[in-house]
């Protein structure tokens, strides 16, 4: 066998370039095809390696030593032998030749193993998710349990909502990618069983199955673990997005949201905004923090955190953190010992720890009441915003940034009722290049000057249509006062249309219906008044008072006749 074997077109780990892919007896290497960096493994780290049918051909799957899978794929079926000669030969490792299962099932069993969670049916694996690739998981019913994978564009930043280095470096070579997977896991097992080996033994105690399932994956893929110890932790913190209580976990590189049914790990780089808004009741702050990419909850999306805390709520607070740390990296931005209201404290040691600015709202708008915060609402949601240096912040929900430097314009507007006589006014930001508009409704009338004059002072193009309509509405009514005074002046002069001829003139053509004609409608023996003769209806007057006696109990059954009035 030579001293180095080749082979070309090989994929590593689902990449999208192909590579060439050579073996040698100190280890393997990859190389792209178009150039950039190589990977290699030592041969001291290869501790299995399997062979099976994948995407583009065949697949070896190399499983480390040190926990990690590698997989090459692109190998072509008469490769085998050659493949197990070398793995056996150099590496002391027999090529297995492993088979899917291809039924389709939805239904099988979980299995822990060294590297990866692998989901079999009839004992062959349908599929495996290495724990590289989980970014998550939680508890998402009573049996069901969601587990998250990590983002292609968050493997660039060091991981999505707290992945660690490395991870989702495989969802990020493909096009399209599986972002969260829903196991329901019913009854009660055991941790051995739920490992995959054999149950049985009676000293261990059975659990439900879908917890033992969610606390053996945690601990697998060291999704509740970081390095190092906790720096800091904040217990039962409200938050208003995404609604609940959680407890804060402040780590080195990251930090994590404990609650009852979901849990969050968020790198600091994540975050790109950290603002700190005081809440126009005079007894809350609110801690709002920007991330990209946003936290997921299912099919959620939340790209910002909102903490709410009580303004005079202290607390006493000493950092998990030496003296070498906080005279060296964190030198001037953390302190050893805090005794400050809680808002504060956190705000300062995310400040120290993620080391982003921390943003308030601009001091050059108040509103009527001296507050910072505007009561407003975002169609049906009610919530505050607030004029930063910068930008617009609406929260808590749906929490809103909008940067002066994408506002096109600024419109002061009322859609309905006298514009006289409203207590409130809406405001609706046009965005740059057509990105649409966000209105902001039921804002007190008496920050209007207020809010004109700072949108002037940053220089942004406002148009006040509260003015326009008022200014048209008095034009209206002085209108209206003057042509009322000519009326008084002129008298029956003014031209007035047919309503004096209603006034001053009679229709002749016009006739008052007489009773007879009601009679007539609806009475086939009656005779109209051209029919008769004069005499008959002198000399029958009997005849007449009994007519009328007739006619009125005809009118009680059937319905009157409106009559015309002159």
């Amino acid at each position: 066998m030579a001293a180095i074997e080749s082979f070309d077109n090989i994929y590593l780990d689902l990449s999208r370039e192909n590579g060439k892919c050579r073996f040698a007896e100190s280890g393997l290497g990859w190389k792209p095809a178009g150039g950039g960096d190589t990977f290699t493994l030592d041969a001291g780290n290869i501790g299995g390696a399997q062979w099976s049918r994948a995407a583009r051909g065949y697949e070896v799957k190399i499983l480390q030593r040190s926990s990690g899978v590698i997989q090459l794929d692109g190998f072509q079926e008469e490769d085998y032998e050659r493949l197990s000669k070398i793995f056996k030969s150099w590496y002391s490792t027999n090529l297995e030749y492993k088979e899917h299962s291809l039924r389709g099932w939805n239904w099988g069993k979980a299995e822990f193993g060294k590297a990866e969670l692998s989901f079999n049916v009839q004992n062959r694996p349908a599929f495996e998710i290495p724990y590289s690739e989980i970014s998550n998981t939680n508890l998402a019913g009573r049996n069901e349990i969601a587990v998250e994978f990590s983002l292609g564009d968050s493997a660039k930043a060091n991981g999505q909502n707290g992945a660690t280095p490395g991870k989702g470096r495989k969802a990020a070579a493909s096009r399209d990618q599986l972002t969260e997977m829903r196991f329901y896991i019913p009854g009660t097992t055991t941790r051995k069983e739920a490992e995959g080996g054999d149950g049985g033994s009676d000293a261990e105690e059975e659990k439900n199955a879908v917890t033992l399932f969610y606390d053996t994956l945690i601990e697998k893929a060291e999704i509740g673990e970081t390095a190092g110890d906790t720096i800091a932790t904040f217990l039962d913190v409200l938050h208003l997005t995404p609604r609940g209580r959680f407890d804060i976990d402040m780590y080195d590189s990251s930090f994590r949201l404990r609650g009852k049914t979901y849990d969050y790990k968020i790198q600091y780089e994540a975050i790109k905004k950290f603002m700190v808004l005081p809440k126009p009741d005079d007894t809350h702050f609110m801690l709002c923090i920007g991330l990209d990419p946003p936290l997921r909850q299912g099919q959620t999306r939340y790209p910002f955190i909102v903490m709410q805390f009580k303004q005079d709520e202290e607390v006493t607070l000493d950092l998990n953190l030496s003296e070498e740390e906080l005279n060296g990296k964190y030198k001037d931005r953390l302190q050893a010992h805090y005794e400050q209201p809680l808002h504060q404290v956190v705000a300062y040691v995310f400040k120290g720890l993620a080391n982003k600015k921390i943003i308030a709202p601009a001091k050059d708008f108040m509103t009527h009441r001296q507050q910072y915060g505007i009561k407003c609402s975002i169609k049906a949601s009610e919530g505050f915003l607030y004029c930063l240096e910068k930008a617009f912040m609406f929260v808590p929900k749906p929490a809103t940034y909008i940067s002066y430097e994408q506002t096109q314009s600024i419109t002061f507007s009322r859609v309905s009722g006298a514009v006289s006589a409203l207590s409130t006014f809406d405001i609706t930001v046009h965005m740059k290049s057509g990105a649409g508009s966000s209105q902001f409704s039921n804002i007190n009338r008496e920050d209007l000057k207020a809010l004109e004059d700072f949108f002037k002072l940053k220089g942004l193009r406002v148009k006040n249509e509260i003015d326009e309509e008022s200014t048209l509405l008095a034009a209206a009514l002085r209108d209206e006062d003057m042509a009322s005074s000519d009326d008084e002046v002129v008298g029956g002069k003014a031209d007035r249309g047919s309503a004096d001829e209603d006034e001053e003139s009679v229709d002749e053509d016009f006739q008052a219906e007489s009773e007879s004609e009601v009679a007539e409608e609806f009475d086939s023996n009656h005779e109209s008044s051209g029919s008769g003769s004069d005499e008959s209806d002198v000399d029958d007057e009997e005849d007449e008072d009994d007519l009328d006696e007739e006619e009125e109990e005809e009118e009680e059954e059937r319905p009157k006749k409106k009559k015309k009035t002159g």
